[in-house]
């Protein structure tokens, strides 16, 4: 049998996913290359900034994640996510405002 729920020491994260199909996530070229971030996810935005596929569009979804967004999500990259990746924290400004742009409440 699946298990259907995760584990209790699964990051919030996991059950929303909401920032990375609301934000473009875009960085300085050189940190793709120090995370050894693969060029076919990335796309250029200026002379020194790239950013995920997927994230340059309208609907924004990034190309990493994985799952329906806020019930069951991964990142394929997350050891190496950039960036603007980390600074989105649980229940902070960006992350509320990205749940609310998916009808998704306050995290609990």
């Amino acid at each position: 049998m699946a298990l259907t729920t995760q584990p209790e020491s699964a990051s919030p994260c996991q059950t929303c996913g909401a920032c990375c199909a609301h934000y473009r996530v875009s960085f300085y070229w050189q940190e793709a290359v120090q995370h050894g971030l693969e060029e076919s996810m990335l796309v250029q935005v200026s002379p020194w900034q790239v950013c995920f596929k997927g994230t340059e569009q309208k609907p924004v979804r990034c190309v990493n994640l994985e799952g329906e967004i806020g019930s069951c999500v991964s990142c394929r990259i997350y050891e190496k996510r950039t960036t603007p990746c980390r600074s989105v924290e649980v229940g902070d400004d960006k992350c509320l405002q990205a749940r609310k742009a998916h009808g998704l409440g306050a995290m609990t």
